[in-house]
């Protein structure tokens, strides 16, 4: 099982930059985040080298985060903002090593109907694909839970995976997050492995709340297990919210036999 800490949840009671030191001294060998874009790519790479640690995965740029946008991949009016943010992404995942990037979907724009988004968003991700191919970069898709953003348009993983097929994309994967997928749908064990060869990014966080492991209704004693016996050889981003701190939460580590 390699876990990989998520930054932008975990250890969010120091500095972002402060973050990297805390995840190897808590045993991490991988990390993940939402954006890398508002520090310089020199800078991260220096924290993830003096701290030993992998960047297995970023977003591309998603608009304006702060504004309320969650992903701009759908959004008919905005396919120049998609490609200028693309070729940043591409460019800080050679300076840092990243191997795949999740592409958000967005929110459906007030006026644009679902047939509209969905072209936008299937064009949008075969022109990434095929352009991040040429750099041996993976692209990844996740569908989200419309309760914690209403309107998002990928919210499941038969939606996520009929995408993938319309785009004839053979460098499209599906991240799958725990925590959304029980909102949404369920049956977790059944779904990861029906679609493993199609699954490269798993993310976990226990439902309600979004908690570490151990804090819901989660069988996580039952569902890492299964990973490693299904044969899941990718990395399982750490994005929950603890409970207290982080120390304290990392106790499930130990309990899960993570």
């Amino acid at each position: 099982m390699k876990l990989a800490a998520n930054l932008t949840m975990l250890f969010t009671e120091s500095d972002f930059l402060d973050r990297f030191g805390l995840a190897a001294q808590a045993g991490f060998k991988g990390v993940e985040f939402l954006f890398p874009y508002a520090y310089p790519a020199q800078t991260i790479a220096a924290k993830l080298d003096a701290n030993r640690l992998e960047l297995v995965l970023h977003n591309l740029p998603a608009g304006d985060w702060a504004g309320g946008d969650r992903g701009i991949a759908c959004h008919p009016a905005r396919r120049g903002e998609f490609e200028d943010g693309l070729a940043v992404a591409v460019a800080y995942a050679q300076a840092l090593g990243v191997k795949q990037l999740n592409c958000l979907a967005g929110i459906v724009p007030r006026g644009v109907d679902h047939g509209e988004a969905h072209e936008t968003l299937v064009a949008n991700l075969k022109f990434a694909a095929r352009r991040l191919k040429d750099e041996g970069i993976a692209l990844l898709v996740e569908p989200i839970n419309t309760f914690d953003i209403p309107g998002f348009f990928l919210n499941g993983t038969k939606q996520a995976l009929d995408i993938i097929e319309e785009t004839g994309s053979d460098n499209l994967f599906l991240q799958y997050d725990i925590y959304h997928m029980q909102r949404m749908e369920g049956e977790l064990a059944a779904t990861i492995k029906a679609h493993l060869p199609r699954i490269r990014h798993i993310q976990l966080a226990d439902n309600p709340g979004r908690g570490e492991p151990g804090t819901g209704e989660i069988n996580y004693h039952y569902l890492l297990k299964f990973l490693d016996d299904a044969g899941y050889t990718g990395w399982v981003g750490c994005e929950y919210k603890p409970r207290t701190s982080t120390a304290e939460g990392l106790v499930w580590l130990t309990e899960h036999g993570a």
